[in-house]
């Protein structure tokens, strides 16, 4: 669980350069904020232990690997008991194909994205998820046709004037 710290105009810059493209060297990205390397491995340490940074990863071509179905899964829950949808999320997140899931409000109970090789693997994963679980009332995909856009990145606040 992310902990309260205060984060100053450094950090905000260190976190933008991240965010660009993490696989730089600690060298690299301390160079484009202008701080020593040694600053800027203790930042990021820091940030990361407070949870401001939660994982550094690779952003992966899905069609590259052959996973070319993309599925936005809406599902509304028959009863919305606390352990209800707790058992639900669980079951979703420890599902391969699903990406990210979502708890919503004034919608669907969940909002998924799952990446899938094709049909039959969406189908796989939807008998798993929620043809099998009786407390599983409604559920609406769609599939995407082209991705424009996958983005990660948090827009940041100003950074303060230095």
């Amino acid at each position: 669980m992310p902990t309260s710290i205060s984060v100053d105009a450094i950090d905000l810059k260190l976190l933008d350069e991240l965010q660009r493209d993490a696989s730089r060297s600690n060298q690299a990205i301390a160079e484009a904020v202008h701080v020593s390397a040694a600053t800027s491995l203790r930042r990021v340490k820091r940030l990361s232990d407070a949870g401001v940074i939660e994982r550094t990863v690779a952003v992966l071509s899905p069609q590259a690997l052959g996973h070319g179905l993309t599925a936005i899964i809406e599902v509304t829950l028959d009863r919305q008991t606390i352990d209800r949808i707790e058992a639900f999320e669980a079951r979703a997140v420890a599902e391969a194909g699903v990406q990210q899931c979502y708890r919503t409000q004034g919608g669907p109970d969940f909002v998924l994205i799952a990446q899938v090789a094709d049909m039959a693997a969406y189908q796989a994963l939807a008998q798993r998820l929620f043809t099998s679980d009786a407390n599983v009332r409604n559920v609406r995909c769609f599939f995407s046709v082209h991705r424009a856009k996958c983005g990660l990145q948090i827009t940041l606040p100003p950074r303060p004037v230095e």
